[in-house]
């Protein structure tokens, strides 16, 4: 464990974090190294193994905060609302979820070597923070929808989180795989992530 305060540990292991966070913007998840988020960091790169151990347990909490930010959203549409109508529940938890861009890439990722990777702790705070965001949505669906019953919730949380998934590589799509549809005759109806989303949570809904 690392010597120093909370403050300067927590303010450490945020540096580290922005700079995968900044990599991965223009870098692919398996072309980033421990030694490319050094060269990020204003510390040596050594320094990084008192925090993390594993280029996955980095991305693992950059994961963790994008669904700690994605729940105070979904807190926000929980307490700033007493009503709300099917159409315009799907609406804001479309629009949170499109402000989370950054978790629908990571959510595209190969999970299981994440985790395969980040020690216990690490993997059970992360777990956390994703486990409150389903339980925000049961929330969110408990209160605005109260005809639902709570094998009802807890299918349509089953069937959205996966989705979820797959959001990003329906919607984040490249020059490239244009041009490639295009000449594989693949009548594809491109979507944004609002889109995409709001008209699923209305199918369910």
């Amino acid at each position: 464990m690392p010597k120093g305060s909370p403050e300067r540990t927590a303010a450490r292991k945020e540096e580290i974090i922005n700079a995968c966070e900044k990599l991965y913007q223009t870098m692919s998840f398996k072309d980033i190294t421990l030694k490319e988020i050094g060269n990020e960091t204003s510390f040596s790169r050594p320094t990084i193994y008192n925090y993390f151990q594993t280029k996955e347990e980095i991305f693992l909490a950059l994961y963790e905060r994008e669904y700690d930010r994605w729940n105070e959203e979904l807190t926000g549409i929980l307490q700033n609302n007493e009503t709300l109508p099917k159409e315009q529940m799907a609406e804001k938890i479309a629009i949170s979820i499109a402000n989370r861009e950054q978790l629908l890439k990571l959510l595209s990722m190969n999970n299981y070597d994440m985790e395969a990777n980040s020690r216990p702790e690490l993997l059970t705070s992360f777990k956390v923070a994703y486990g409150e965001s389903m339980k925000n949505v049961h929330r969110i669906l408990a209160k605005f929808c109260p005809e639902k019953s709570v094998q009802e919730i807890q299918d349509f949380i089953y069937v959205f989180f996966p989705f979820m998934f797959g959001i990003y590589p329906y919607t984040a799509v490249t020059d490239k795989q244009r041009n490639v549809m295009k000449q594989a005759n693949v009548d594809y109806v491109y979507q944004s992530v609002f889109e995409i989303t709001n008209n699923c949570l209305l199918k369910l809904l």
